[in-house]
Formats: C-alpha cells, sequence, structure tokens
C-alpha cells in the first residue's frame, strides 16, 4: 500500500494533480483544500489513500494527516465512497467537518451537493463518538480502536470482500476482545467470512 508521495507538480486542477518523481507522473485525485496548498511546478509531498478495485486503481492525495484521517473516516460509512468523501473535503475542511459532526449540524453537511438528509444524518450518527478535538489544538484524533477499524476494514475491502459484511464480521471480533492488532483482526475476519 502506499504511503506518500513526494516530487514536482507537473500539472494541477482542482480535482486531481500530477506529482513526477523519478520520472513517472502520478495521477493524483484531490480536494479543493488540499488544491489551493499546491502550486504548479513546485514540490509537494503528499500523504496517499489507494483505493484499489475491479476497474481501476485510483490515489487520493492529502496535504496532511488530518484530511487523510477525515477521508478514512468518510468512507467507512456505508453509501459514502471515495469521490464522495473527496467532494464533502472539497466543500468543508477537516475541521469544520469535525465540528458539524460534533454539534450534530447534519444540515451544514446536507448542503454539499450530492448529500442528502439521510446520509448527512448517518454520517452524523456513525462518526460522532470517532472524531474529536485535543483541547488547545487544531488536531482531530481517532480512538485506536476505531483506527484499528478502519485500516482492517480497508484491508478486507482490498481483498474483495463487501464492505457491509467485513463491518459486522469486524465489530463482532472487536466486541470480543480489544487487544487486536489489524494483523489480528484481518486474520480472524478472513476465518469468518
Amino acid at each position: 500500500m502506499l504511503e506518500s508521495i513526494s516530487g514536482n507538480v507537473q500539472k494541477l486542477t482542482p480535482t486531481y494533480a500530477v506529482v513526477t518523481t523519478v520520472g513517472i507522473g502520478f495521477y493524483v485525485n484531490i480536494s479543493l483544500n488540499t488544491c489551493e496548498k499546491l502550486q504548479e511546478n513546485q514540490t509537494c509531498n503528499l500523504l496517499l489513500h489507494e483505493v484499489i478495485r475491479e476497474d481501476a486503481h485510483e490515489l487520493y492525495g492529502f496535504w496532511d494527516e488530518k484530511e487523510r484521517t477525515m477521508f478514512r473516516l468518510l468512507i467507512s460509512i456505508s453509501g459514502i465512497g471515495a469521490n464522495t468523501a473527496r467532494v464533502i473535503l472539497s466543500k468543508m475542511n477537516p475541521e469544520e467537518l469535525a465540528d458539524a459532526i460534533l454539534s450534530g449540524n447534519s444540515s451544514a453537511i446536507q448542503s454539499i451537493k450530492g448529500i442528502g438528509s439521510k446520509t448527512a444524518q448517518r454520517l452524523v450518527l456513525e462518526l460522532k463518538d470517532k472524531v474529536s478535538f485535543a483541547e488547545g489544538e487544531n488536531k482531530i484524533f481517532v480512538s485506536q480502536s476505531n483506527t484499528l477499524k478502519i485500516e482492517s476494514l480497508s484491508a478486507l475491502v482490498m481483498l474483495g470482500y463487501q464492505k457491509n459484511s467485513a463491518e459486522k464480521v469486524i465489530d463482532a471480533i472487536m466486541q470480543e476482545s480489544v487487544q487486536h492488532s489489524v494483523e489480528d483482526i484481518v486474520k480472524l475476519a478472513l476465518k469468518r467470512l
């Protein structure tokens, strides 16, 4: 799995950047928030999230860990895919989105194109306990158990398992004991799927 990319921004648009490194140009999907921090013909370092599907391998790039963490939280919700998560993060930065989630402001989230009232309410309901701010810092925190769940779910989806069934199995495993690593959870889940 790819973690980050450092290179020259060869081409920059509001939705993607072409980052050239070692003579290879990588097409990286980005949000408007990340786009605003990049400049064409300048070097950059983007954190990556790789989405592997049957018909495509896509890279999503993020300026900082806050945005990537929020992206991963968003795609963990049923009905929100990578492109929808990118649209949400283009409209609201991670801090604004976390604030809307923590305050239960689903109408602010619903104002984003393509997000209906049910999706906005589900997003607030499912992420309210997963997102918090450290006092005095502008940093989003995700509890360790949620990080384990997100990484395990991501691994199982990349292996071709359905998101909903994989999530149910992971939840069951994590309720049995919280002393698991991502590798342990994935191994146990593979035995049950």
